[in-house]
């Protein structure tokens, strides 16, 4: 069966092609389109619909829209509560304009699809599918966690044989997701986008209001009730422009201590409740590394899986796997995140030619990086398909020399960033327990933290955070072969077995997918080095 998952209407709108119950392609439409998230400078009603992913997951596989046997949307409409009226901007839009909206968009991007076959899966349905059918295991405990979909703001459940028991479904309006958004925003940053900078910021302070949430957060039986929160009664709204103060960064510390304890408790009863040995997570807050770590550390299961695109792109995905296990297909765990698009040699070579820059094909790309990183270069890092998610593993990455501590002040000035913001390391997987302790042995997809080990907090400074840990990617050779011999030449030069990877990217843009985005990003950053595929740019190389 040939299966196309879609999030649409909505924020992060991604496609992503099952066939035979195996992923083929999947790919956000912000690589396409270059608007982080699929945000329109309009309002809300007008995010981006997924049309060049989903048209292009089809042409990767060589399918036309009129093969698909099915289509499904990871969203319900008519799951939607109207009593929740008012919960967040845009919320009566969804409610009233998805039904029409989703198929018309689909009839308008993909000519010849015959809109009977489009159905629509549960958002957390998708996410938990999105996470128990990609893992790499078979049956498995599954929690999910975010904003909202529907009337819902996670899920609690199991799946065996491909099959989903749902056990507890949390109702809004209460949602993990949406107190982390409205304190993203109270805090002065963009909500629904940066959240991860309030989870960088609550490791500089003590969690001094944790008691005060303790109160406003209670858990029992797989969920949870929060109260209305008034944020000013910790630490004063604050603007963008305006400095972080001690109380502001207190506040996040007690905020993510609680989320992570609620966390903590819901995997504890979803244990008692399946007796499952694995754990599989998906959804915004799963990308919250720190609160993963603990679930790992400090709960129950033996294994935890978290799905490398938990936001709201990986329900596409999600709704696919969900639609090919309800029709029997036999379901292949996720091959990597590596799901999006790749250039040949050949036309990576002409578009550096169209771009008339002086550049070099060295016998090992390799060998040249890490003789760059070595003398403490930055390189830009494009390699093969490109990441489905929000995290850069080692094909759209920028890359560092973690010894040099001054480093994480220097990327961050190269991407926009704020400097409280750390940047993670990545080493070969059988080497990591030398570096790092507490956390996953392995974490090919960057979405647990780990603390570093004293013996190497002063040689790698750039890759450890304030609090002393660091959130490493784990390569295995046979995965990314290409990436394991620059990690192997850049320790033979420095004895450090570890680089610094961030994405390739600049503060509020996607991060590059095609060789002209890396080109315009390596043009516009105080990037040393740039590799493209077997090609070497560097700095001043215009043509005379």
């Amino acid at each position: 069966m040939r299966i196309l998952g879609i999030n649409a209407v909505f924020h992060d709108p991604a496609a992503a092609l099952v066939v035979d119950g195996r992923t083929v392609a999947a790919a956000e439409e912000e690589r396409f389109s270059r608007r982080k998230h699929g945000k329109t400078p309009v309002p809300f009603a007008a995010w981006e619909q997924p049309e060049q992913a989903a048209a292009w997951c089809l042409r990767q596989a060589g399918v036309e829209p009129s093969e698909l046997d099915v289509v499904g949307c990871s969203y319900d409409p008519a799951l939607v509560d109207e009593a929740l009226d008012g919960l967040d901007p845009g919320w009566e839009w969804l409610r009233t304009t998805y039904a029409e909206r989703a198929p018309h968009f689909l009839a308008t991007a993909l000519p010849g699809l015959d809109t009977d076959v489009v159905v629509c899966v549960p958002h957390h349905v998708a996410h938990a599918a999105s996470a128990a059918l990609a893992a790499p295991f078979g049956d498995c405990a599954v929690l999910t966690a975010d904003g909202r979909g529907e009337s819902t703001s996670g899920l609690a459940g199991s799946y065996s044989g491909g099959r989903l028991t749902t056990l507890a479904e949390q109702r809004l309006p209460h949602s993990l997701g949406l107190m982390y958004e409205e304190l993203t925003e109270h805090l002065g940053f963009r909500r629904s986008s940066d959240e991860y900078k309030v989870m960088a910021l609550a490791s500089y302070a003590e969690p001094a209001f944790l008691a005060d949430f303790r109160e406003l957060i209670r858990t029992g039986d797989g969920h949870y009730t929060i109260d209305p929160i008034d944020w000013q009664r910790w630490a004063p709204r604050r603007t963008g422009r305006e400095p972080l103060g001690d109380k502001h960064a207190q506040l996040a510390s007690s905020v993510q201590e609680r989320l992570e304890e609620v966390l903590l408790d819901l995997a504890r009863w979803l244990h008692d409740q399946t007796g499952e040995r694995r754990l599989a997570m998906a959804g915004g807050v799963a990308l919250n590394c720190v609160a993963n770590t603990r679930i790992a550390c400090e709960g129950p299961f033996d294994e935890v899986w978290v799905q490398p695109a938990a936001g709201d792109a990986g329900t596409a995905l999600g709704a696919a796997l969900q639609l090919a296990a309800q029709h029997g297909e036999p379901i292949a765990p996720m091959p990597g995140a590596d799901l999006g698009r790749e250039w040949s040699d050949q036309e990576v070579e002409a578009v550096l030619r169209t771009a008339n820059l002086r550049y070099e094909r060295p016998h090992d790309v390799a060998e040249v990086a890490a003789e760059a990183l070595s003398r403490d270069a930055s390189v830009g890092w494009f390699q093969g398909r490109s990441e489905f998610g929000p995290r850069a593993l080692g094909h759209r990455s920028l890359l560092a020399h973690p010894g040099n501590a001054d480093n994480v002040e220097r990327l961050n000035d190269i991407k926009g960033r704020e400097q409280f913001r750390p940047v993670a390391p990545v080493v070969l997987a059988e080497r990591a327990r030398e570096l790092f302790t507490r956390g996953p042995e392995r974490s090919p997809h960057m979405l647990f933290v780990h603390d570093v080990t004293p013996e190497w907090r002063d040689r790698i400074p750039a890759a450890v955070h304030v609090d002393g840990t660091a959130r490493p990617q784990t390569v295995e050779r046979d995965r990314e072969p290409l990436l394991a011999r620059l990690l192997e030449a850049f320790a033979a030069r420095t004895g450090l077995p570890a680089l610094i990877n961030t994405s390739f990217n600049t503060a509020g843009r996607p991060i590059v997918d095609s060789p002209v985005d890396a080109l315009e990003c390596f043009g516009a950053s105080p990037i040393d080095l740039l590799v493209l595929g077997p090609f070497v740019v560097r700095r001043g190389g215009e043509r005379a």
